[in-house]
This record gives C-alpha cells, structure tokens and sequence, in this order.
C-alpha cells in the first residue's frame, strides 16, 4: 500500500488425523507448495474477510484439490465456487472453531481459534506493527491506525462497523475462548497476551467489552 508492504500472513494448521487447514492464500512458490504439503494434506484452504481475494486464484491453483471456504459473496468476487465458513466442517471436531464478527456486514471477518495451541487467527480485525518502523510505513500506519499499532484497528474497519453492540457481543464470545497467542493478517505475530492486548486495543477505540 502506496509502497509499505502491509505483509500478509498465511497461517497453517494441522489436524489430529494430519489434514491441513490453510488460512489465508498467497502467491505460493513451487517452494511454498512443497513445504505445506510436507506438514500433511492440504485438504482447506480459507479465506476469513471478503476483502482478502487478492491471492485466491493464486491459492485455490496451488492447491486444486482443497475445499475452499469464505465469507458469504467472495464466490461472485472471485469468479469460483466456494463453502461456507459456516458451519465448520464436522472433521474439525474440537480442534477448530470459527465465529463471525456482527456488526460489519461489509467486511465478513470471521475469527479462527485453534484450541491445542491457544491461537487466535483474525483477518483485519486488528494489525500489529511493533515499533521501530521506518519513517514512511510510520506515517502510512498513522494516518491508517492511528498512534498505537502495535495492536491497533484500522480506521476503515471501525468505519465499517454499523451496529456496535453486535460488533461487541461477538468479540465478547471470542474473548470466551481461552487463547493467548495471536496471528493476524497483517503484521507480526501477537506471541503471548494476546487477549489481553485485543482488549485494550478496542477498548481504546471506545468499545465496551467485559473483563
């Protein structure tokens, strides 16, 4: 974006049985390739916003024979049949769980948790970009943040968010869920107080969320 590289994050999950579940496509290298399907077989590919199809043809080439699942519209966007995120998959079982973020109805964020390691994956619900940055993506998280990026939430999903106390009684399910560690979309890795910290984060945007 106007020439900072926002980084996009591409997380991948292995199952009990040793199926894969990979969030979020890329533009993924014979290397890439080679690399996941070593951990297993890749048998999802999800994308969680209906903003983030940039890569989507890209991935569902690099991994033909995965189901695809994604928010309600990403099939007209993309021009390719997909599932619902909605209800998971019965081979999940207890391992993965997935909640749709209300209130935003433009952005269809849906939030991942994986239960054995605590993790919470998100899409664009909150961006972290640690100080030091250099002076230009500094600026560029500013104008788009705001002063705390490390987490914070972009100025465009807060914009997108019509019906506050929908928004806030999803992210208070989410918050029921016992995870620590962080992966967003964008950024680094949110490695521990990652609850704690998503939070404070929408707290300072003026949203009311329980202890």
């Amino acid at each position: 974006m106007l020439g900072v590289d926002l980084h996009r994050n591409v997380t991948v999950i292995r199952l009990a049985n040793g199926d894969l579940v990979i969030h979020s496509t890329g533009p993924f290298s014979a290397e890439d390739i080679a690399t996941i399907t070593h951990l297993g077989r890749p048998a999802w590919l999800l994308d969680t916003l209906g903003r983030h199809d940039t890569f989507a043809k890209e991935g569902r080439a690099a991994f033909p024979t995965a189901t695809y699942l994604a928010p309600d519209g990403f099939s007209e966007t993309v021009g390719f049949p997909v599932g619902a995120l909605q209800p998971k998959p019965d081979a999940w079982g207890d391992e993965l769980d997935v909640l749709e973020v209300s209130g935003a109805p433009t952005l269809g964020e849906h939030l991942v948790f994986h239960r054995a390691s605590r993790t919470l994956i998100v899409a664009d619900l909150i961006f972290h970009f640690p100080p030091p940055q250099p002076l230009w993506p500094e600026i560029l998280l500013q104008l788009a943040i705001g002063r705390e990026h490390a987490p914070g939430m972009s100025r465009p999903f807060k914009t997108a968010i019509l019906d506050r106390p929908a928004f806030e009684a999803s992210i208070a399910a989410a918050l029921r869920w016992d995870f620590d560690r962080i992966v967003v979309g964008h950024g680094e890795v949110i490695e521990t107080g990652g609850k704690a910290k998503l939070r404070a984060a929408l707290q300072r945007e003026g949203f009311s969320l329980p202890a």
